[in-house]
């Protein structure tokens, strides 16, 4: 016995073992790399699935809840009623008037926008001075508080005091100021719906631009020069090359841009409120005005609802595609 070990001190060869034993590992059979990579990923996949429950699914099954009630503003307590709301909105002449124009409006958006932002990203792939401010203003439309910009718009529209009329009238198209030829863009049914598709337009077309040019710049410059090489045009490189490598970028830009089109309901409330004579009435509109206005919560859930039949059939087209391109 040392004399450390008299004293009630450690004995340095029982501590030099001690050191040197190599530290247990615990066993975890399950945790393998492909689970912890497994592991990882659900971790980074539960902030937007729990922003989706949140934001999206919750409302969603709160609106399905109030669809099959007799919710209203003043009455607390609901009774389920069935499928009696969504039977009250079918029998509405109002409803079959706002469903024909939201898919005037989706059908016009949708075109317009295709055209403004294929033809706005083919434009900022070119080389030229100021390329990165130009792309930087370009979405100035689609980033503005939407009450600004539309009581802007609104302000364009005023049947004195339109800038647009008055460019018009300059350059001929109209006639002058106080005549007859001075279009009410707001107060003519023909032309209300046409003011509101264009503010539509205007908003967020940039938002297609901006994805078609993501999708433009991922394509590679060999294989471009190779179809040049070939004696492709320039449309025979973007139908045969370009799009079918970018198809997937094309399906969820058409999907968002469906989304935000048909649930436009700022624009038009903003503009026209639906008017003059309903002709601006669109499902988003005619959902509000009912469920929040006149108080009846249920009957303008149900009516909201209809819109997922009409985001529905987009939704299987852009998954049945790209589904169909992993094979």
């Amino acid at each position: 016995m040392t004399g450390s070990s008299l004293r009630g001190g450690p004995d340095p060869v029982a501590r030099a073992a001690v050191v040197s034993m190599p530290a247990r590992t615990v066993a975890r059979p399950w945790l393998t790399h492909g689970a912890r990579r497994l592991m990882f990923g659900y971790t980074l996949l539960a902030p937007a699935v729990l922003y989706v429950m949140l934001l999206v699914a919750a409302p969603f099954l709160f609106s399905l809840y109030l669809a099959v009630s007799d919710a209203n503003v003043g009455d607390p307590v609901a009774h389920f009623i069935g499928l009696e709301n969504f039977r009250a909105a079918w029998e509405m002449d109002l409803f079959w008037l706002a469903l024909r124009n939201s898919v005037v409006f989706l059908v016009v958006a949708a075109v317009l926008k295709s055209l403004l932002g294929t033809s706005l990203a083919f434009l900022l792939l070119q080389n030229f001075k100021g390329k990165k401010l130009v792309r930087g203003l370009v979405v100035i439309p689609f980033t503005l508080p939407i009450a600004i910009s539309v009581l802007s718009w609104k302000w364009m529209y005023d049947s004195q005091f339109s800038v647009i009329n008055w460019v018009l009238s300059r350059l001929g198209l109209i006639g002058q100021f106080g005549t007859e030829g001075w279009p009410i863009w707001l107060g003519n049914p023909k032309l209300a719906l046409i003011a509101c598709i264009l503010v539509n337009v205007w908003r967020t077309f940039p938002f297609s631009a901006i994805v078609l040019l993501a999708g433009f710049t991922s394509v590679p410059v060999e294989v471009l020069d190779a179809a040049k090489v070939d004696g492709c045009s320039f449309f025979q490189r973007f139908r045969h090359v370009v799009a079918p490598m970018i198809f997937p970028i094309l399906m969820i830009g058409f999907l968002f841009d469906t989304v935000f089109t048909l649930s436009d309901l700022s624009v038009v409330y903003l503009l026209t409120q639906g008017g003059p004579a309903n002709a601006t009435k669109i499902l988003p509109v005619l959902a509000y005005q009912i469920g929040i206005q006149a108080g009846n919560l249920g009957r303008g859930a149900a009516i909201a609802l209809f819109l997922v039949p009409l985001l529905l059939p987009a939704l299987i087209i852009v998954l049945r595609n790209l589904k169909r391109r992993e094979y």
